[in-house]
């Protein structure tokens, strides 16, 4: 199941609910003050890295390394 990402129209709090689908999103009100005002946000994914860099790329090698199969 997705986690979808809110934001209430009414208060201004941020809030996530995990969501069998999208059809389903009509159903979400505020934990906080209970409107249904929502709007959804744009989400991002997070993937952990490996020492201590953050590297933008996911299901690919970084710019430079051995690996990257754009560079001969």
């Amino acid at each position: 199941m997705p986690i979808f990402e809110f934001i209430c129209q009414e208060c201004g709090q941020e809030f996530e609910e995990l969501l069998r689908n999208a059809s389903v999103i009509a159903e979400v009100s505020c934990p906080i003050c209970k409107s249904p005002e929502i709007a959804r946000k744009i989400s991002v994914f997070a993937a952990p890295a490996s020492g201590g860099k953050a590297t933008a790329y996911w299901g690919g090698s970084t710019p430079g390394s051995s690996c990257n199969t754009g560079n001969t």
